[in-house]
């Protein structure tokens, strides 16, 4: 084969558009090679190379905004690069090692007459280069930067490397893997996103935003139609739907009710801007660093997802968890269930009876205060609240299905984990917790003491998270005999 025809191949490849069948076709007829050609510089595996790409990932994330930067998309997105991470990494078992759990799509064989240096990096970064190229290279974003320039950037970096130079690998392995996610997740519903209609009653969710802002009107309300997106694991967005929801015929039912007044009050008395320790009954100081440390709602930030993909990269440096296998396993697992909490969360506040407005439009339209202001502000210290309804709170469901993961995988939930925050009003960076729970709870709650939450959106969240996340770990990925083995 010309030097020619490889750089052909390896650049169709790299824009993703290769077919199954022309992959297997050229794999037929390129049977012989048994390496790549060297590297220009040697490659830098200086860590986990699942752990290195989803480094990747969150860089991508601050590097996102507006429509390319909710929650849910950066959730869909995750689940596609690491469940694919995982089933690549399944077909190199297959191959030199030992199959322990079940792919999540499919794995595959492939032809090699030696095991060759840096295989298996160069499966699971070459699949997750090319997810991440598909979701977020040239003409596939609508507020953001083009990040094909930075993925190469990163590629080069890890494998010392172009992406379009010739490898194998491309044609045996990372073809049908992409391939077949891409055809997998197409029609998903996540393209799907149409105008939402207000309803102009007390209770019901509106914007909170003033002229000229991002949230100012109803064609602002974030992915409306999120909960209908097919989910990655769970069998609908509203399996698991919490009963609250339920309790209110309507919003004047609602509105009437004392437990929802009571609701007010607490995220009135906790979640002001102006509320002070100095103040009896108001937040406190470690409640107002909580309240930012889980914040990151801001451009910049790696967002919700984007820091419960960096606390897992922690938690398994922390817990020495050096196989490969391994970590492709996690990251999958936490991935799957972050994705499906997200639509189910989104389920919960667009598709149930009641679309409960922000706290501040409770507080300040319903006559309480107003001059109310939540806590939760941008970096020019306006206050704001998220452009969707308030019930339930997505930052407690992504803490619950992280968690609900991460206790069943390490098989513990009292493990001391340190982890992190880039919030930019944050105090504190860096905070020790005594487990999962634990900061699942703290991250939960952080919402009413910023101010965008209810109690019972903290509670509800927490719950539907924990349903997923045992969904998700009993259902994919999973171990192929029993005993399952304990993560190394």
């Amino acid at each position: 084969m010309s030097s020619r025809h490889r750089r052909g191949v390896g650049q169709r490849l790299r824009r993703a558009v290769v077919t199954v069948a022309t992959a297997l076709a050229v794999t037929a007829s390129t049977a012989t090679v048994a390496a790549p050609p060297a590297a220009a510089a040697p490659p830098n595996y200086s860590e986990d190379p699942t752990q290195y790409w989803n480094g990747v990932l969150i860089d991508v994330f601050r590097n996102l905004k507006g429509r390319d930067a909710t929650p849910g998309k950066l959730a869909r997105a995750a689940a596609m690069v690491n469940a694919s991470i995982f089933d690549a990494e399944t077909m190199f078992q297959d191959k030199w090692g030992v199959r322990r759990y079940q792919p999540y799509l499919q794995a595959g064989t492939y032809f090699s007459l030696a095991r060759t240096d840096g295989e298996e990096e160069r499966v699971i970064g070459r699949t997750a280069y090319n997810i991440m190229l598909d979701l977020f290279g040239a003409g596939k974003l609508a507020d953001s930067p083009d990040q094909t320039a930075f993925l190469d950037q990163r590629f080069r970096a890890w494998f010392g490397t172009s992406p379009t130079d010739f490898d194998y690998l491309d044609l045996q392995v990372v073809s049908s893997v992409v391939n077949r996610m891409r055809n997998f997740r197409a029609g998903d519903g996540s393209e799907d996103t149409p105008g939402y209609t207000l309803a102009n009653v007390p209770g019901a969710w509106r914007p909170t935003g003033g002229p000229g802002s991002s949230c100012a009107g109803g064609a602002d309300a974030v992915d409306p139609r999120w909960g209908v997106v097919r989910p990655f694991a769970i069998s609908s967005g509203s399996v698991f739907r919490p009963a609250t929801p339920g309790k209110y015929a309507d919003y004047a039912a609602l509105i009437r009710d004392p437990e929802y007044r009571a609701q007010v009050a607490e995220v009135r008395r906790l979640g002001g801007a102006t509320s002070t320790a100095a103040t009896p009954n108001q937040r406190d100081v470690d409640q107002t660093a909580a309240a930012w440390f889980w914040s990151n709602d801001l451009d910049g930030t790696y967002k919700p997802p984007g820091q419960l993909l960096e606390h897992t990269r922690l938690v398994a440096r922390q817990r020495g968890l050096t196989s490969k296998y391994e970590n492709a396993r996690l990251f999958a697992l936490v991935s799957l269930a972050l994705a499906d909490a997200a639509i189910a969360e989104w389920d919960v506040k667009y598709l149930t009876p009641i679309d409960l407005w922000r706290p501040e439009s409770a507080i300040r339209d319903g006559g309480l205060d107003p001059d109310w202001r939540p806590l939760s502000a941008d970096r020019n210290g306006v206050n704001f609240s998220p452009c969707f309804p308030a019930w339930a709170s997505g930052h407690a469901t992504f803490g619950g299905a992280w968690a609900g993961i991460m206790r069943r995988f390490f098989g513990n939930d009292d493990i001391p984990v340190r982890l992190t925050s880039e919030d930019p009003h944050a105090p504190v960076r860096t905070k020790d917790f005594a487990g999962f729970s634990q900061a699942a709870r703290e991250n939960a709650d952080s919402r009413v003491w910023l101010g965008v939450h209810y109690p019972w959106d903290a509670r509800d969240g927490l719950e539907l998270g924990e349903k997923i996340a045992n969904y998700v770990y009993t259902n994919k990925l999973t171990c192929i005999s029993t005993p399952c083995p304990a993560p190394a």
